[in-house]
């Protein structure tokens, strides 16, 4: 997983880091303090906490969880309540503040035509494209699965917003307690076992067995 924004800073996606691959990225990301794999974003998003926890607030983000060497059909396109992509996104909106959830273009595939939007097969099965996130009919498709995740504020801060005094039913403030000022990064990590959590179930799931050992027998004979 990498932070792809906080608050209002976002990363720069045409840095060439993000075109070398899911290695690069997550090494850049694992030394970042906010596993942030652009380094200039990084040091600009450091700003905006200090300045939000001067100012007793809070601040959310965007992670994105990336996933590699999956196996063809994973999930299913006939029962609606196995589709891969509906078994992640309620894993991954089960998480504490995390508000939306998207796969390859997602969201921003509403406002483009449908030939810029799916993803083309060349020779030899080939895709120069990844828009469908790694997932089609409620099915992995072989290419990288690609989800990102809204994290709201977080909302317990320093400088209380109004409230009730149930005691009173007078306006009051809400109770001050300790709280972090952005938990971005840390979503991102509990996001990659939430994800290895679903994968692991459909894996088990499509390939059966009763031991690890006859799992990957049976994952080699599917190559």
């Amino acid at each position: 997983s990498h932070v792809l924004a906080i608050g209002g800073q976002k990363v720069d996606k045409d840095l060439p880091i993000y075109r070398g691959g899911m290695k690069e990225i997550e090494r850049a990301a694992e030394t970042s303090a906010l596993r942030c794999a652009d380094p200039v974003a990084t040091e600009k998003m450091k700003v905006l906490i200090d300045q939000a926890r001067e100012k007793g607030d809070s601040l959310g983000g965007i992670v994105e969880v990336i996933s590699n060497c999956l196996p063809i059909g994973l999930g299913s396109h006939v029962h609606w309540d196995r589709r891969i992509d509906g078994l992640l996104a309620a894993a991954l909106l089960s998480i504490p503040a995390v508000k939306g959830v998207e796969f390859g273009l997602g969201f921003a595939s509403a406002a483009l035509p449908g030939s810029a939007v799916h993803d083309a097969f060349e020779e030899k099965f080939a895709r120069p494209t990844n828009n469908a996130g790694g997932v089609e009919g409620g099915m992995t498709n072989g290419q990288p699965l690609v989800v990102r995740l809204a994290m709201k504020p977080i909302p317990t801060m320093t400088t209380p917003l109004s409230s009730i005094d149930l005691e009173t039913g007078e306006t009051s403030f809400a109770h001050v307690e300790r709280s972090d000022v952005c938990a971005v990064p840390a979503c991102g990590v509990v996001a990659e076992a939430m994800v290895a959590w679903v994968l692991a179930q459909a894996l088990i799931e499509k390939l059966g067995g009763d031991s690890l050992a006859e799992m990957q027998e049976r994952y080699e004979k599917k190559k």
